[in-house]
């Protein structure tokens, strides 16, 4: 079977040998008789898949054992509600700095809760780069400073994190596990799965321990986060399915040899597509600045509308799929996430240099 070139920005590529290996166990896991999704959540055959998901991605990530790893559900749109409705307490403002529509999105919820404050944003330049232009001490005794590590829809990326004096807050769906990360910078990091960590359905939350004992008390059991951490994330029944390929792309990521080697191959990857842009003459052109671009979604223009559907035609008869850039930016976006393969990334790269080309 011909698999695809798969650039889609989420839900994303996943590690073939993930597939296979869940193929394979789908309708008898661990000669148990049932499926991995018919197993009682209280069972001790799904404790230990509950379990080895926690251990790897403390193991992975480096996570100390001050922190909880949480499985919840809801995507990080709920995140966006669940952080400022436990830790925003009245007379505290919460900070953003704003990179594009996620942030924009954490930004409104938050506004139901309490008092917030953008700390900057670069939003008047079309979200092309991380800002730069702010001072840490204009957030003192703020509940928290919120950021979105990775940008999707505009292609740009944190290279280094604030120094934070208030707890820091990072949304880092679109790259967690990509690259190295201290932890220990933040108090809470949170991330949908669907880009990195496996399918739709679960939600990794790690938050410090200490952050975590300052939360409000009045809030809802479901939405309070104690509630998840008392219970190992088993407070209610989890997405069991989706922990279990968690665990499964983990291991992976494990056998590639770790993140550290991981974010070699990223940057070797997305180094192959950002030269092909680099040496096409302004053909295509960058959305992001050179010093915020991404390693997880590269997103570019061509020279206009006609050419720009053309390349995506083209492209999708070449199997290479999901290139169409986010409507609010336009051109295209190759999302080059852990599981897209090298040879799918040096094959685009080769694709866009013969299409300019061709048609410059």
């Amino acid at each position: 079977m011909m698999r695809a070139y798969n650039f889609n920005a989420g839900p994303a590529a996943i590690p073939l040998p993930v597939l296979e290996r869940a193929q394979k166990e789908l309708v008898n896991f661990q000669n148990t008789g049932m499926s991995v999704m018919e197993l009682s959540h209280r069972s001790k055959d799904y404790e230990e898949v509950h379990n080895r998901a926690n251990s790897l991605l403390r193991e992975l990530l480096g996570i100390p054992d001050n922190y909880e790893v949480l499985f919840l559900q809801g995507g990080a749109s709920l995140q966006f509600s669940m952080i400022p409705m436990n830790f925003l307490k009245e007379g505290q403002t919460a900070h953003f700095i704003m990179t594009g529509a996620w942030s924009d999105k954490a930004l409104k919820e938050a506004k139901f809760f309490g008092e917030t404050r953008i700390l900057a944003s670069s939003k008047e330049d079309n979200y092309t780069h991380i800002p730069t232009d702010y001072s840490l001490d204009e957030v003192k005794d703020g509940a928290y400073l919120h950021i979105t590590s990775n940008n999707t829809i505009f292609g740009t990326q944190w290279q280094n994190y604030p120094d934070s004096p208030i707890p820091l807050i990072a949304d880092m769906s679109s790259d967690i596990l990509c690259k190295e990360i201290d932890v220990e910078k933040f108090s809470l990091i949170y991330a949908g799965a669907q880009k990195n960590l496996g399918p739709s359905g679960v939600t990794v939350v790690i938050v410090k321990k200490e952050f975590l004992e300052s939360a409000k008390e009045d809030v809802p059991t479901i939405l309070n986060y104690r509630t998840h951490a008392k219970n190992n994330s088993l407070f209610n029944t989890p997405p069991t399915f989706a922990i279990y390929m968690l665990s499964l792309v983990l291991e992976w990521v494990k056998e590639q040899g770790g993140v550290k080697n991981v974010q070699k191959i990223n940057e070797e990857k997305a180094g192959y597509i950002y030269s092909a842009i680099d040496n096409s003459d302004g053909f295509y052109k960058p959305h992001a600045t050179e010093d915020s671009r991404s390693l997880m979604n590269i997103t570019f223009t061509l020279p206009n509308e006609e050419l720009t559907k053309k390349f995506l035609q083209e492209a999708k008869e070449r199997q290479f799929i999901g290139l169409a850039g986010h409507r609010s930016v336009g051109g295209c976006r190759a999302s080059t996430y852990n599981a897209v393969p090298k040879e799918a990334c040096v094959a685009l790269a080769q694709f866009m240099t013969e299409f300019k080309n061709q048609n410059s």
